[in-house]
């Protein structure tokens, strides 16, 4: 019976440390929150999350995120991830954003770089020895869009696709060549379309990847998530 009770107040005692809404948050996350990062559903609790470095099935093949579920941004670009995320609700209310990745500690850009160096998918993954790139700032965010189900629309390739299939200065021609569809290159428009409204700039070769700064604007002014 003590040992019964014993267990009933520990299950309390981690049920009220848990934030309201979801799990406790991990290490990472609670590491992430004091480097300055935010939690993307408190500015917008419409958008789904689904990172793909938290699962295996993405370019590398691991699972890279072994405590990340939230999607955590800097507070500017969390914010104008909201604004895109409104801007598609008033063109399209039956539609919404859903990240893949956002912030990203230069401890997994490392060992993200470790499965590809000396491999030809290097090109598309930033060096940390270089600095990294703009998830390391969290200044970056992978997304597409998917309807009110949270199923993905067609966007001509899966998301982390690397390939020339993903660019997008080559859309036309994968059109006409039928390597996509007319219906996937227009999902592709309309996800720029907000994310640029927003301020987001798009990555000629990742369709899914947009940047809130350059990267020399964060080097001089911010700091890499460690």
């Amino acid at each position: 019976m003590k040992t019964i009770i014993m267990a009933l107040l520990a299950a309390a005692t981690l049920t009220a440390a848990a934030p309201q809404g979801g799990a406790r948050k991990s290490k990472t996350e609670l590491s992430m929150e004091r480097q300055g990062m935010v939690d993307i559903h408190t500015k917008d609790k419409s958008i789904p999350v689904s990172l793909m470095y938290a699962r295996a099935d993405n370019f590398t093949g691991a699972v890279l995120y072994d405590d990340l579920r939230r999607a955590y941004l800097h507070p500017k670009a969390a914010a104008a991830l909201a604004k895109a995320q409104r801007r598609l609700k008033q063109l399209r209310p039956d539609l919404s954003l859903k990240v893949y990745d956002a912030a990203r500690p230069m401890s997994v850009q490392q060992k993200m770089w470790d499965k590809v160096k000396g491999t030809s998918k290097y090109f598309y993954v930033s060096n940390p020895a270089r600095g990294g790139g703009l998830h390391n700032y969290g200044m970056a965010v992978d997304l597409t869009l998917c309807d009110a189900k949270g199923d993905t629309l067609d966007m001509g390739t899966k998301i982390d696709y690397m390939g020339s299939a993903a660019h997008i200065d080559k859309e036309d021609a994968l059109v006409r060549s039928g390597r996509i569809s007319r219906q996937a290159q227009k999902n592709r428009q309309l996800l720029r379309q907000v994310m640029r409204y927003a301020g987001f700039k798009p990555l000629r070769t990742e369709w899914w990847h947009f940047n809130y700064i350059t990267r020399a604007t964060a080097k001089k002014y911010y700091k890499v998530i460690k």
